[in-house]
Protein backbone atom coordinates (compact mmCIF):
# COMPACT_ATOMS: atom_id res chain seq x y z
CA UNK A 1 0.00 0.00 0.00
CA UNK A 2 1.10 3.51 -0.74
CA UNK A 3 0.65 7.02 -1.01
CA UNK A 4 0.31 6.03 -4.99
CA UNK A 5 -2.10 3.82 -5.18
CA UNK A 6 -3.29 2.28 -3.44
CA UNK A 7 -20.80 -9.55 11.01
CA UNK A 8 -20.51 -12.90 10.63
CA UNK A 9 -22.00 -15.27 13.43
CA UNK A 10 -22.76 -13.77 16.99
CA UNK A 11 -19.28 -12.28 18.23
CA UNK A 12 -19.22 -10.67 21.99
CA UNK A 13 -19.19 -6.75 21.70
CA UNK A 14 -15.54 -6.83 23.03
CA UNK A 15 -13.02 -9.67 22.91
CA UNK A 16 -11.68 -11.58 26.11
CA UNK A 17 -8.97 -9.93 27.52
CA UNK A 18 -5.39 -12.58 26.57
CA UNK A 19 -1.84 -11.95 26.41
CA UNK A 20 -0.41 -10.01 23.69
CA UNK A 21 -4.09 -8.37 22.64
CA UNK A 22 -5.39 -6.55 26.11
CA UNK A 23 -6.50 -3.17 24.03
CA UNK A 24 -10.03 -3.71 23.53
CA UNK A 25 -11.76 -4.01 20.12
CA UNK A 26 -14.92 -5.51 19.36
CA UNK A 27 -15.27 -9.10 18.31
CA UNK A 28 -15.60 -8.37 14.76
CA UNK A 29 -13.07 -5.11 13.66
CA UNK A 30 -12.47 -3.00 11.09
CA UNK A 31 -8.96 -1.38 10.48
CA UNK A 32 -8.49 1.15 8.11
CA UNK A 33 -5.88 3.62 6.96
CA UNK A 34 -6.09 7.33 6.61
CA UNK A 35 -4.43 9.43 4.27
CA UNK A 36 -3.48 12.00 6.68
CA UNK A 37 -0.20 13.46 5.49
CA UNK A 38 -0.61 13.37 1.87
CA UNK A 39 -3.15 13.40 -1.46
CA UNK A 40 -2.87 10.79 -4.19
CA UNK A 41 -6.64 11.52 -5.76
CA UNK A 42 -8.95 9.59 -3.40
CA UNK A 43 -9.94 13.13 -1.35
CA UNK A 44 -8.88 14.24 1.61
CA UNK A 45 -10.39 12.83 4.69
CA UNK A 46 -10.42 14.84 8.08
CA UNK A 47 -10.10 12.50 11.13
CA UNK A 48 -13.90 13.96 12.46
CA UNK A 49 -15.92 12.36 9.46
CA UNK A 50 -13.98 9.38 9.92
CA UNK A 51 -16.94 7.23 10.17
CA UNK A 52 -17.61 5.17 13.00
CA UNK A 53 -17.55 1.79 11.10
CA UNK A 54 -13.57 1.84 11.41
CA UNK A 55 -12.37 0.74 14.79
CA UNK A 56 -8.98 1.10 13.74
CA UNK A 57 -7.91 4.57 12.18
CA UNK A 58 -4.24 3.90 11.30
CA UNK A 59 -2.50 7.54 10.21
CA UNK A 60 -0.53 7.65 7.09
CA UNK A 61 1.97 7.84 7.24
CA UNK A 62 5.05 8.34 9.87
CA UNK A 63 7.87 8.40 7.39
CA UNK A 64 11.73 8.64 8.01
CA UNK A 65 14.40 12.15 7.31
CA UNK A 66 16.65 8.93 5.94
CA UNK A 67 16.03 4.96 4.90
CA UNK A 68 18.27 4.51 7.71
CA UNK A 69 17.67 7.38 10.19
CA UNK A 70 15.46 5.84 12.56
CA UNK A 71 14.04 9.69 13.13
CA UNK A 72 10.53 9.24 11.70
CA UNK A 73 8.95 12.69 11.24
CA UNK A 74 4.93 13.13 10.78
CA UNK A 75 2.91 15.87 9.66
CA UNK A 76 -0.38 16.55 8.63
CA UNK A 77 -0.97 16.75 4.01
CA UNK A 78 0.21 20.05 3.06
CA UNK A 79 -2.77 22.88 2.38
CA UNK A 80 -1.77 23.24 -1.11
CA UNK A 81 -2.32 19.81 -1.44
CA UNK A 82 -5.15 19.22 0.56
CA UNK A 83 -7.18 22.03 0.70
CA UNK A 84 -9.84 20.57 3.12
CA UNK A 85 -6.87 19.83 6.02
CA UNK A 86 -7.81 20.78 9.37
CA UNK A 87 -5.88 22.36 11.57
CA UNK A 88 -3.63 20.22 14.40
CA UNK A 89 -5.77 21.34 17.28
CA UNK A 90 -8.69 20.51 14.86
CA UNK A 91 -7.04 17.06 14.28
CA UNK A 92 -6.19 16.70 18.13
CA UNK A 93 -9.30 17.03 19.48
CA UNK A 94 -11.31 14.52 16.71
CA UNK A 95 -8.51 12.01 17.52
CA UNK A 96 -9.81 12.64 20.98
CA UNK A 97 -13.66 12.02 20.47
CA UNK A 98 -12.65 9.08 18.10
CA UNK A 99 -11.10 7.36 22.00
CA UNK A 100 -13.99 8.90 23.59
CA UNK A 101 -16.35 6.43 21.30
CA UNK A 102 -14.25 3.32 21.81
CA UNK A 103 -11.56 3.60 18.23
CA UNK A 104 -8.10 3.33 18.66
CA UNK A 105 -5.97 5.74 16.21
CA UNK A 106 -2.34 4.84 15.80
CA UNK A 107 0.63 6.03 13.63
CA UNK A 108 1.44 3.63 10.62
CA UNK A 109 5.48 4.09 9.46
CA UNK A 110 6.66 3.03 6.51
CA UNK A 111 3.95 2.54 3.58
CA UNK A 112 5.31 2.92 -0.11
CA UNK A 113 7.62 5.91 -0.25
CA UNK A 114 8.67 5.23 3.57
CA UNK A 115 11.77 2.68 3.68
CA UNK A 116 13.03 2.72 7.18
CA UNK A 117 16.14 0.52 7.76
CA UNK A 118 17.42 0.18 11.39
CA UNK A 119 20.69 -0.59 10.45
CA UNK A 120 22.50 0.50 13.77
CA UNK A 121 21.70 0.54 17.82
CA UNK A 122 21.64 4.40 17.15
CA UNK A 123 19.19 4.15 14.14
CA UNK A 124 16.91 2.10 16.55
CA UNK A 125 17.15 4.80 19.30
CA UNK A 126 15.77 7.22 16.88
CA UNK A 127 13.23 5.23 16.10
CA UNK A 128 12.13 4.58 19.92
CA UNK A 129 12.37 8.46 20.42
CA UNK A 130 11.04 9.97 17.35
CA UNK A 131 7.97 7.11 17.12
CA UNK A 132 7.29 7.68 21.26
CA UNK A 133 6.82 11.91 20.33
CA UNK A 134 4.40 11.08 17.60
CA UNK A 135 2.30 8.71 19.91
CA UNK A 136 2.56 11.72 22.79
CA UNK A 137 2.25 14.44 20.53
CA UNK A 138 -1.29 13.15 19.16
CA UNK A 139 -1.99 11.00 22.26
CA UNK A 140 -2.49 7.80 20.16
CA UNK A 141 -2.97 4.24 20.66
CA UNK A 142 -0.03 2.85 19.44
CA UNK A 143 1.53 1.71 15.91
CA UNK A 144 1.23 -0.07 12.59
CA UNK A 145 4.50 -1.13 11.17
CA UNK A 146 3.92 -0.73 7.64
CA UNK A 147 7.46 -1.33 6.22
CA UNK A 148 7.39 -2.05 2.60
CA UNK A 149 10.04 -2.29 -0.13
CA UNK A 150 13.45 -2.80 1.02
CA UNK A 151 13.00 -1.99 4.76
CA UNK A 152 13.43 -5.39 6.14
CA UNK A 153 15.54 -7.98 4.50
CA UNK A 154 18.07 -10.92 5.89
CA UNK A 155 21.79 -10.90 5.63
CA UNK A 156 22.92 -14.12 4.20
CA UNK A 157 23.22 -16.82 6.59
CA UNK A 158 20.30 -15.88 8.72
CA UNK A 159 18.28 -18.75 8.04
CA UNK A 160 16.21 -19.43 11.44
CA UNK A 161 13.58 -17.30 11.73
CA UNK A 162 12.98 -17.47 15.67
CA UNK A 163 16.85 -16.51 16.11
CA UNK A 164 17.18 -14.02 13.91
CA UNK A 165 20.87 -12.11 13.61
CA UNK A 166 20.38 -9.00 10.84
CA UNK A 167 20.41 -6.28 12.66
CA UNK A 168 17.41 -4.26 10.67
CA UNK A 169 15.39 -7.18 12.11
CA UNK A 170 16.33 -7.47 15.65
CA UNK A 171 16.46 -4.10 15.88
CA UNK A 172 13.23 -3.47 14.77
CA UNK A 173 11.90 -5.85 17.09
CA UNK A 174 14.01 -3.80 20.02
CA UNK A 175 12.40 -1.02 19.14
CA UNK A 176 8.71 -1.83 19.37
CA UNK A 177 9.36 -3.98 22.16
CA UNK A 178 10.73 -0.87 23.96
CA UNK A 179 7.97 0.84 23.23
CA UNK A 180 5.70 -1.87 24.23
CA UNK A 181 7.49 -1.45 27.37
CA UNK A 182 7.18 2.28 27.55
CA UNK A 183 2.92 2.22 27.21
CA UNK A 184 2.08 -0.45 29.04
CA UNK A 185 -0.33 -3.33 28.47
CA UNK A 186 -2.99 -0.44 26.50
CA UNK A 187 -0.30 -0.17 23.70
CA UNK A 188 -2.10 -1.62 20.24
CA UNK A 189 0.39 -3.04 18.12
CA UNK A 190 -0.96 -3.83 14.31
CA UNK A 191 1.21 -4.79 11.03
CA UNK A 192 0.75 -4.94 7.49
CA UNK A 193 3.11 -7.11 5.79
CA UNK A 194 2.69 -7.85 1.74
CA UNK A 195 2.34 -11.32 1.14
CA UNK A 196 5.95 -11.67 -0.01
CA UNK A 197 7.22 -11.17 2.98
CA UNK A 198 5.04 -13.33 5.22
CA UNK A 199 3.15 -16.45 2.92
CA UNK A 200 5.88 -16.09 0.97
CA UNK A 201 8.17 -18.00 3.75
CA UNK A 202 6.82 -21.10 3.35
CA UNK A 203 8.40 -21.30 0.11
CA UNK A 204 11.29 -19.20 0.47
CA UNK A 205 13.05 -17.54 3.51
CA UNK A 206 15.90 -14.99 2.99
CA UNK A 207 18.34 -16.12 0.32
CA UNK A 208 18.02 -19.87 1.27
CA UNK A 209 20.76 -22.16 2.40
CA UNK A 210 22.81 -21.70 -0.58
CA UNK A 211 22.18 -18.23 -1.66
CA UNK A 212 20.87 -16.20 -4.66
CA UNK A 213 17.18 -15.96 -3.50
CA UNK A 214 15.35 -12.35 -2.86
CA UNK A 215 16.63 -11.76 0.78
CA UNK A 216 13.28 -10.20 1.27
CA UNK A 217 11.37 -13.13 1.13
CA UNK A 218 9.56 -14.04 4.50
CA UNK A 219 11.31 -11.14 6.35
CA UNK A 220 8.83 -10.42 8.26
CA UNK A 221 8.24 -13.63 10.19
CA UNK A 222 10.97 -13.23 12.88
CA UNK A 223 9.63 -10.02 13.67
CA UNK A 224 5.97 -11.35 14.09
CA UNK A 225 6.96 -14.11 15.66
CA UNK A 226 9.08 -12.39 18.62
CA UNK A 227 6.07 -10.11 18.82
CA UNK A 228 3.83 -12.37 18.90
CA UNK A 229 2.60 -11.63 22.25
CA UNK A 230 2.86 -8.14 22.26
CA UNK A 231 0.84 -8.53 18.73
CA UNK A 232 -2.69 -6.95 18.85
CA UNK A 233 -3.39 -7.47 15.29
CA UNK A 234 -1.98 -8.56 11.84
CA UNK A 235 -3.15 -7.89 8.34
CA UNK A 236 -1.53 -9.15 5.98
CA UNK A 237 -1.98 -7.13 2.44
CA UNK A 238 -3.95 -9.33 0.18
CA UNK A 239 -3.08 -7.40 -3.05
CA UNK A 240 -0.59 -5.93 -4.88
CA UNK A 241 0.84 -9.48 -4.72
CA UNK A 242 2.30 -12.23 -7.02
CA UNK A 243 1.28 -16.07 -6.96
CA UNK A 244 1.85 -17.49 -3.87
CA UNK A 245 1.84 -20.88 -2.73
CA UNK A 246 -0.80 -22.18 0.01
CA UNK A 247 -0.74 -25.01 2.97
CA UNK A 248 -2.04 -26.85 -0.21
CA UNK A 249 1.23 -26.99 -2.07
CA UNK A 250 -1.08 -25.02 -5.03
CA UNK A 251 -0.06 -21.11 -6.33
CA UNK A 252 -3.07 -19.56 -5.48
CA UNK A 253 -3.17 -15.86 -6.98
CA UNK A 254 -5.64 -12.80 -6.32
CA UNK A 255 -8.93 -11.78 -8.17
CA UNK A 256 -11.57 -14.19 -6.36
CA UNK A 257 -12.06 -15.09 -2.51
CA UNK A 258 -9.48 -17.93 -2.62
CA UNK A 259 -6.34 -15.94 -2.43
CA UNK A 260 -7.54 -13.98 0.69
CA UNK A 261 -9.12 -17.39 2.34
CA UNK A 262 -5.71 -19.24 1.26
CA UNK A 263 -3.53 -16.46 2.86
CA UNK A 264 -5.58 -16.44 6.14
CA UNK A 265 -5.65 -20.13 6.43
CA UNK A 266 -1.93 -20.07 6.27
CA UNK A 267 -1.88 -17.72 9.32
CA UNK A 268 -4.78 -19.21 11.17
CA UNK A 269 -3.20 -23.04 10.91
CA UNK A 270 0.53 -22.08 10.66
CA UNK A 271 3.71 -23.04 8.03
CA UNK A 272 6.62 -24.44 7.41
CA UNK A 273 9.10 -22.39 6.50
CA UNK A 274 11.16 -22.63 3.39
CA UNK A 275 9.18 -25.87 3.26
CA UNK A 276 11.01 -27.71 6.52
CA UNK A 277 9.02 -28.96 8.93
CA UNK A 278 11.42 -28.58 11.95
CA UNK A 279 11.13 -24.82 11.42
CA UNK A 280 6.95 -24.40 12.00
CA UNK A 281 5.97 -20.52 11.97
CA UNK A 282 3.36 -21.20 14.36
CA UNK A 283 -0.50 -20.13 14.10
CA UNK A 284 -1.86 -16.89 15.36
CA UNK A 285 -4.62 -16.49 18.17
CA UNK A 286 -8.07 -15.98 16.00
CA UNK A 287 -8.28 -12.32 17.53
CA UNK A 288 -5.11 -11.24 16.54
CA UNK A 289 -5.75 -11.91 12.88
CA UNK A 290 -7.42 -9.50 10.29
CA UNK A 291 -7.67 -9.66 6.15
CA UNK A 292 -6.06 -6.74 4.34
CA UNK A 293 -8.15 -5.73 1.21
CA UNK A 294 -8.33 -3.11 -1.10
CA UNK A 295 -11.66 -0.67 -0.57
CA UNK A 296 -11.94 -0.66 -4.34
CA UNK A 297 -10.20 -1.47 -7.98
CA UNK A 298 -8.47 2.12 -7.46
CA UNK A 299 -7.02 1.10 -4.30
CA UNK A 300 -5.17 -1.50 -5.42
CA UNK A 301 -4.30 -4.63 -7.54
CA UNK A 302 -6.42 -7.48 -6.12
CA UNK A 303 -10.21 -6.06 -5.48
CA UNK A 304 -12.85 -8.21 -4.60
CA UNK A 305 -16.04 -7.49 -5.12
CA UNK A 306 -18.67 -7.45 -1.59
CA UNK A 307 -19.89 -10.97 -2.27
CA UNK A 308 -16.10 -12.67 -2.39
CA UNK A 309 -15.47 -10.24 0.59
CA UNK A 310 -18.53 -12.14 2.34
CA UNK A 311 -18.21 -15.16 0.93
CA UNK A 312 -14.02 -14.97 2.89
CA UNK A 313 -15.24 -14.09 5.87
CA UNK A 314 -18.01 -16.93 5.72
CA UNK A 315 -15.61 -19.71 5.04
CA UNK A 316 -12.96 -18.64 7.56
CA UNK A 317 -15.47 -17.76 10.60
CA UNK A 318 -18.55 -20.63 9.57
CA UNK A 319 -16.44 -23.14 7.33
CA UNK A 320 -19.32 -22.59 4.24
CA UNK A 321 -19.13 -21.58 0.88
CA UNK A 322 -15.02 -21.76 0.32
CA UNK A 323 -15.16 -22.91 -2.93
CA UNK A 324 -12.25 -24.87 -4.34
CA UNK A 325 -10.12 -24.22 -1.30
CA UNK A 326 -10.58 -26.23 2.10
CA UNK A 327 -9.27 -24.58 5.30
CA UNK A 328 -7.61 -26.30 7.79
CA UNK A 329 -9.89 -24.93 9.98
CA UNK A 330 -12.62 -22.92 11.03
CA UNK A 331 -12.03 -19.50 13.21
CA UNK A 332 -15.07 -17.92 14.46
CA UNK A 333 -13.10 -15.51 16.44
CA UNK A 334 -11.12 -14.25 13.37
CA UNK A 335 -11.04 -10.43 14.46
CA UNK A 336 -11.83 -9.00 11.10
CA UNK A 337 -11.25 -7.01 8.17
CA UNK A 338 -8.21 -4.39 7.58
CA UNK A 339 -8.81 -1.81 4.02
CA UNK A 340 -6.43 0.42 2.22
CA UNK A 341 -8.05 2.53 3.00
CA UNK A 342 -10.84 4.48 4.50
CA UNK A 343 -10.02 7.61 2.35
CA UNK A 344 -10.68 5.12 -1.02
CA UNK A 345 -13.37 3.33 0.37
CA UNK A 346 -14.91 7.40 0.94
CA UNK A 347 -14.43 7.74 -2.63
CA UNK A 348 -16.21 4.49 -3.59
CA UNK A 349 -19.41 5.57 -1.47
CA UNK A 350 -18.42 2.75 1.43
CA UNK A 351 -19.00 0.02 -0.31
CA UNK A 352 -16.38 -1.88 1.89
CA UNK A 353 -17.26 -0.51 5.17
CA UNK A 354 -21.07 -1.01 4.43
CA UNK A 355 -20.69 -4.25 3.74
CA UNK A 356 -18.49 -5.31 6.40
CA UNK A 357 -21.20 -3.31 8.93
CA UNK A 358 -24.28 -5.17 7.18
CA UNK A 359 -22.02 -9.07 7.63
CA UNK A 360 -24.23 -10.86 9.79
CA UNK A 361 -27.79 -8.85 9.91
Amino acid sequence: MGQTSQAAESAPDTAPTTAGSTAELPGRALAGYLHSSFANGSGYTRMADVPDSWDIVNLSFGEPTSPTSGDIRFELCPQAECPEVESEEEFKSAIEAKQAAGKKVLISIGGANGQVRLETEAARDAFVDSVGSIIDTYGLDGLDIDFEGNSLALDEGDTDFKNPTSPVIVNLISAVETLAEKYGDDFVLTMAPETFFVQLGHQFYGSGEWGGQDARAGAYLPVIHALRDRLTLLHVQNYNSGPIMGLDGKQHTMGTAEFPIAMTDMLLAGFPVAGDEDAVFEPLRPDQVAIGLPASTNAGNGHISPTEVTRTLDCLTKGTDCGSYEPHGTWPDMRGLMSWSINWDEFNDREFSRNFDAYGD
